[in-house]
């Protein structure tokens, strides 16, 4: 055997005895990288809007509700993850912070939250409220790391340091909430040491979770600019896939492997074109895996 990996649907099977479905919404929030606290651009790979399979419209209630039959024909899961996906989601007022994810958690047909937020976006006041979400149904905080290379985390805006992300870290885990971290591979520049490295960091750092993410080239963002100019390449699906294997085999059993890949909207992307064929790519992933003799297994066996 070369290697092994705590697949989600492995997890989600042990944590809740039947199959879950994640919902994405959208909290209507914003970023301190887009409101100009910290920048208005926002990070150079995000296309403003982009989260294209977010709920977005109404209330709490609505939103989940609309989530749960945009899914109705994919799933026959009867609960789900409430996923506060699009932005920052824990950059806005602690009242209304608490109102919608209490809305979430009161639900009888949500098992789990699961919030998208950026390390330097976890104050005291969220932190607490975030400890009372997680006393009423289990909770995952997702961080945006994307990289430890520091000047790749410069490049790409990320505006905040990596002890930041260390500091969130542990703060999370004191409350015994779980971490999620969101790394991007294929990053302009960035060797496969590089990308290595930043999965060993998040191990490292205490990360409960994983989410391996392919690096996608949307219309609109200052990402594309620099790839029409010529400045870098992406990589081809072949180089992905040995590169999230050598990651695979890096991660530790006991931590959940997320996403080994991901999809863009079809009408903003422009690289790697490969990418927006989603079967075709995890056929072509499920292929190398068993010639590689790379399985699904967790760590608690």
């Amino acid at each position: 055997m070369k290697g092994r990996y705590y697949s989600l649907n492995e997890y989600l099977q042990s944590e809740f005895g039947e199959k879950v479905y994640k919902l994405a919404l959208d909290l209507g929030v914003t970023c301190p990288n887009r409101d100009g606290r910290l920048d208005t651009r926002g990070c150079i790979f995000c296309l403003a809007g982009s989260s294209h399979f977010a709920a977005a419209e109404g209330d709490i209630n609505q939103k989940i509700d609309k989530a749960k039959a945009l899914v109705a024909n994919k799933t026959k899961a009867n609960r789900f993850i409430a996923y506060f996906q699009s932005y920052t989601n824990t950059y806005a007022p602690i009242e209304f912070l608490r109102q919608s994810f209490f809305a979430a958690a009161s639900r009888a047909d949500i098992a789990a939250i699961s919030i998208a937020t950026r390390p330097d976006c976890l104050g005291a006041e969220v932190l607490d409220l975030l400890s009372e979400i997680n006393a009423i149904k289990p909770l995952w905080i997702e961080l945006g790391l994307q990289t430890s290379n520091a000047e790749s985390a410069k490049y790409i805006r990320r505006c905040y340091e990596n002890d930041v992300y260390i500091a969130a870290v542990a703060e999370l885990k004191k409350r015994n909430i779980t971490v999620i971290t969101h790394i991007i591979l294929g990053l302009p520049n960035e060797s496969e040491a590089d990308m290595l490295n930043s999965v060993k960091f998040a191990v490292t750092a205490g990360t409960d979770g994983i989410k391996l993410q392919l690096l996608h080239i949307l219309q609109g963002t200052d990402l594309a600019t620099d790839y029409q100019k010529g400045n870098f390449s992406t990589l081809s699906l072949e180089e992905y896939t040995q590169i999230l294997f050598e990651c695979l085999k890096i991660i530790p059993p006991e931590i959940v492997v997320h996403r080994l890949t991901g999809d863009a909207p079809k009408k903003h992307l422009i690289a790697p074109l490969w990418s927006g064929d989603k079967k075709r790519v995890i056929n072509y992933i499920n292929r190398q895996m068993e010639e590689q003799n790379i399985v699904q297994g967790s760590g608690r066996e």
